[in-house]
């Protein structure tokens, strides 16, 4: 089935947010609404690939850049809380006009999360993509690293490759870097940058950071009752065993997937797999 793809905006707290709507052609019944949050450094392309395919069966995927993020506006007082960020969930679905079901990657999982168990009833159902209320602060260390390196840019988009390969080094290096191009912006150097705000990868207002969250997520794992999964890699230095075993604990209707090539990207590393877990959880969820 072929999905065809618009841009759009909605509006957040910090500005307007930048979106993909995802359709089937020639489907007529697209009211079962999937709404897909990235993590921390990404974009909303990050998921394209999994949303092409799960336009399948009717249903309707938007992708949202994350405040600070891609297309979307940046926060003017510099305020990337997970408060804000759930601020922000919560201003689209009331945008859509009917209750999505919610994909999280990282912090986007910590934002979906903490949305349903703070405001019940916000979402259909959630899958979680690597993220537990546990968080392995090595993992984290080495996001955030990253995130703050090469604060002089790139001179080319080779060299942005470069740092990717070094950050993923279990994926092959890509042979034509255009399409690294939406992950970068120009400035009037002529010089590269990574497509964030480089206040995001500051120092926290009131010092927060994943870690220190863990006792709002448990709060809110504990207060979720809509189907919940979650879909972790085999490779992952972000989630662990004991995450896994904590949120299965706190959430007694979640189920949890092990990818075992994945690493903490699972749908980038292996997106076959993660499409076909995902969509047979879909399948057992009521449209409403």
């Amino acid at each position: 089935m072929t999905a065809q793809r618009t841009t759009i905006e909605f509006r957040g707290g910090a500005g307007t947010l930048a979106a993909d709507r995802w359709t089937p052609v020639d489907e007529e019944d697209t009211s079962d609404v999937v709404l897909m949050l990235h993590g921390g450094g990404q974009t909303r392309h990050s998921w394209s690939r999994a949303a092409a395919d799960l336009v399948r069966g009717g249903r309707t995927v938007y992708t949202l850049d994350t405040r600070g993020h891609g297309d979307s506006a940046w926060a003017h007082d510099g305020d990337y809380r997970i408060g804000e960020l759930v601020a922000d969930l919560r201003a689209v679905v009331e945008q859509l006009g009917s209750r999505p079901v919610v994909f999280g990657a990282s912090l986007g999982g910590m934002t979906a999360l903490i949305g349903e168990g703070e405001h019940p009833g916000l979402t259909r159902g959630l899958v979680l993509v690597d993220i537990t209320p546990k968080v392995e602060p090595e993992g984290v260390k080495r996001i955030a690293d990253f995130m703050r390196g090469n604060p002089d840019g790139f001179a080319d988009l080779e060299e942005v490759a470069d740092a990717v390969a070094a950050y993923q080094p279990h994926r092959e290096r890509p042979r034509n870097v255009e399409g690294l191009r939406r992950n970068v912006r120009e400035r009037a150097d002529g010089r590269l940058y990574w497509h964030w705000d480089p206040v995001f990868t500051g120092p926290r207002i009131d010092g927060e950071t994943p870690v220190g969250n863990h006792a709002r997520m448990v709060a809110a794992a504990r207060a979720v009752r809509v189907p919940t999964l979650l879909v972790h890699g085999g490779r992952s230095d972000i989630v662990s065993a004991e995450g896994v075993e904590e949120l299965l604990e706190l959430v007694p209707q979640a189920t949890a997937v092990n990818v075992a090539a994945a690493g903490h990207m699972v749908a980038g590393d292996d997106n076959a797999v993660f499409v076909a877990e995902v969509d047979g959880f879909l399948s057992t969820i009521q449209r409403c």
